[in-house]
């Protein structure tokens, strides 16, 4: 109830108008009679409906005190003080004029809030997170996993204990390093608390020959000068067990790069579609050469 008109008197106006509609607002929400009407005919119905306990025609809405409503609603007001003066609730006022809930003794509000006492609501606390390191090969194809955890949790007779289970993890082939699994409620509980989240988090590890980037995967390759000028054929195997042959028609320079189209990662977003493997090409040049070789790479230069 931020625009109680008490709670801001350097802007009285303004919050009277907010205050009002919110009084109009669970009136008729509170009022079953001017529900129907104002689903059948709306704002308008309710402005031709005379008030409670009159005759005749005059303003529909009358809005009384929104603490009233709100009352009736919860039980309690949610203000602070008390209703009084002409057209105010006295609910909560006893015939002692003891003040706002006098009645209940010494005019204490027993009315607390979820921070008071013993009514706190268990908060949830952060989420538990822990590595689950997954090789290239199980990225590229998927895996089942299956993690043991044991946790803490509290018992009927709310005492701590420990209880073991075990999780199974479906690794989808593409997924990234960093890519979270969440089970919720499987962490820690404490007392007064919420059972935590339990979180696993990929991490990649290196292989020996392939490097990701992405989507896409990148292998070096080193050639002889003779294969760099001649031309030559890179053999690899996959990381599902293919065995490629890829032909290499170009003069390769260093820093050349081959690419290879649809023999990267899987790529989660798209079903079907892979991303790249990159070939790095490293040229090897001898450290000597004889007299005839030098004359015969010349001639076939043109140099």
């Amino acid at each position: 109830m931020k625009w109680h008109p008490d709670k801001n008197p350097n802007n009285k106006k303004e919050a009277e108008a907010q205050f009002k509609q919110i009084s109009e607002a669970y009136e008729v929400l509170n009022d079953p009679q001017k529900r129907v009407i104002y689903d059948q005919y709306g704002e308008e119905g309710l402005k031709d409906m005379p008030p409670p306990g009159s005759s005749g025609n005059s303003s529909g809405f009358n809005p009384r005190n929104a603490e009233d409503i709100f009352a009736e609603f919860f039980g309690s007001s949610p203000f602070g003080f008390g209703s009084s003066g002409p057209g105010r609730s006295m609910r909560f006022q006893s015939d002692g004029g003891g003040g706002v809930f006098g009645g209940f003794g010494g005019g204490e509000n027993i009315f607390r809030t979820y921070s008071e006492g013993n009514g706190a609501m268990p908060r949830k606390p952060p989420p538990i997170e822990s590595k689950l390191p997954c090789s290239l090969k199980e990225l590229y194809s998927g895996s089942t996993r299956k993690m043991k955890i044991s946790r803490t949790v509290m018992d009927a007779n709310g005492r701590q204990t420990v209880e073991t289970e075990i999780l199974t993890i479906e690794v989808k082939p593409g997924w990234k390093k960093g890519t979270k699994i969440t089970f919720p409620d499987k962490g820690n509980e404490q007392p007064n608390q919420l059972p935590a989240d339990l979180v696993f988090v990929i991490d990649e590890k290196a292989h020996d020959f392939y490097k990701r980037d992405g989507n896409d995967l990148i292998v070096n390759h080193r050639v002889t000068l003779a294969e760099a000028i001649g031309g030559t054929t890179v053999s690899l195997t996959t990381l599902d067990g293919r065995d490629l042959s890829i032909p290499v028609a170009d003069i390769v320079s260093p820093g050349y790069e081959l690419i290879v189209a649809g023999e990267g990662m899987p790529i989660v977003k798209e079903p079907g579609n892979r991303g790249d493997l990159r070939i790095k090409f490293e040229v090897k040049f001898p450290t000597k050469l004889t007299e005839e070789q030098r004359a015969g790479l010349k001639r076939a230069l043109g140099g």
